[in-house]
């Protein structure tokens, strides 16, 4: 996994845009512009994809700390930041109808574990066993020695 992938999957999963990564590259008084950043996340066989040394994204992640963390005297709560993150992003027009996705609650008599599986659930039928007929042996069996002698 190289730089640009550790990169390109923080910021995913960060929802973090071209800005905000600039800012976070401030915090440890890296300079960047846009254009060179967005140039980490081209696809490999790009004309204008640029490999991200090691000293970006160390600088990247010491300024994560520190956009998340806050300082020692001014600490922050990273939850609080993420979320504020997320409500900076854009909503799509066909994002307002559709309802946030939720998990449904387990049925608690079918998800109690002290039940046996017979209880909650019938067995399927088992199908009656068929004899096969038995293997004709087409070679017969052989004794290897491994170039040892026979003894007598």
């Amino acid at each position: 996994m190289t730089n640009n992938d550790i990169f390109k999957k923080l910021r995913v999963a960060l929802m973090l845009r071209d800005d905000q990564i600039v800012e976070i590259l401030e915090l440890v008084d890296f300079r960047i512009s846009k254009t060179e950043l967005s140039a980490f996340f081209r696809a490999e066989n790009h004309e204008n994809y640029v490999e991200c040394g090691d000293q970006v994204l160390r600088n990247f992640l010491n300024g994560l700390v520190i956009h998340l963390r806050g300082t020692k005297e001014n600490p922050k709560n990273p939850n609080d930041v993420l979320a504020k993150h997320k409500a900076q992003i854009p909503t799509k027009e066909g994002n307002s109808d559709r309802p946030e996705f939720k998990a449904k609650p387990k049925d608690e008599e079918r998800a109690r574990g002290d039940q046996s599986p017979s209880k909650t659930k019938p067995a399927p039928k088992k199908k009656p066993f068929k004899k096969t007929a038995p293997k004709v042996q087409v070679v017969e069996k052989v004794k290897y020695n491994f170039g040892k002698n026979k003894k007598s």
